[in-house]
């Protein structure tokens, strides 16, 4: 496969004075859209009996602010359905979320970060803990109600970011909600794909992320892929584990199958 980096050249880039620029005017942007967006959806959430839509919006256009110019292949599930999805990076939320209006499962501590906590509570984000074993049952239970809203939900199953070079193992724990299933659900994976970008976007090896944000934010745009592939029905396999292997192998197949976007 082709791993150069952004614009054809090979490895991670800084952007230099050109891109710090860039960054900065992209952050007062997205300042700029959230205090447009909040008044908006919090009237909408007031008034209108079937909810805002306004995260969804503000995630799309969120992405597209940040560079991310979104490509959809497949055919998306709307509702009544589980997303597994390959993760690198805090720019897969955008793309995805505002490709799709889904909710995601996310660390605890992101529920705790100001504004970024609120923000994510707006979209549904489900918060589970990463050091407490004994919270998964209240976990799957918080799960379980949301997916009782109809909205689409999103598990990243590896737990963090990788390199975009690999899959990581993926933790099956919280696919223990869909035993039995809540109704007809069904598992949707995705692959999501930033080609020749991978080696820029991708989050690894402890990176601060104010480092990776800058070096996101400097790039002139970044070609996203949201591969959906063939959903399956989770009452087909007899254990989480059995889902998460199929939904791992069914990502890598494809990614096998198709390489990545470029």
């Amino acid at each position: 496969m082709d791993r150069s980096g952004p614009d054809g050249t090979a490895g991670r880039t800084g952007g230099g004075v050109a891109g710090r620029i860039r960054g900065w005017a992209r952050v007062a942007a997205l300042l700029a859209l959230m205090l447009a967006c909040v008044p908006l959806h919090l009237l909408a959430r007031f008034l209108l009996p079937g909810g805002s839509r306004w995260p969804r919006r503000f995630l799309r256009w969120a992405g597209w602010l940040c560079g991310a110019r979104v490509r959809v292949v497949g055919a998306p599930l709307d509702r009544d359905v589980f997303y597994v999805a390959n993760h690198m990076s805090w720019l897969d939320i955008l793309a995805l979320g505002g490709a799709t209006g889904c909710a995601f499962v996310s660390r605890d501590d992101i529920g705790r970060a100001p504004v970024l906590g609120w923000l994510a509570a707006q979209n549904g984000t489900i918060l589970v803990s990463r050091t407490e074993r004994g919270a998964v049952r209240g976990q799957i239970g918080a799960l379980r109600d949301a997916m009782a809203r109809h909205q689409p939900v999103t598990l990243f199953p590896e737990g963090t970011t990788g390199d975009g070079h690999s899959l990581l193992p993926f933790k099956p724990a919280l696919f223990a909600v869909l035993l039995p299933p809540p109704r007809a659900i069904r598992v949707q994976p995705v692959l999501i794909d930033y080609g020749v970008a991978t080696d820029d976007i991708a989050w690894i090896d402890d990176e601060p992320g104010i480092v990776n944000a800058a070096r996101v934010l400097g790039r002139r745009r970044t070609p996203v892929v949201l591969r959906f592939l063939e959903p399956f029905d989770p009452g087909e396999h007899p254990d989480r584990k059995a889902m998460a292997a199929e939904a791992r192998a069914r990502i890598e197949t494809a990614w096998v199958r198709d390489g990545w976007a470029g």
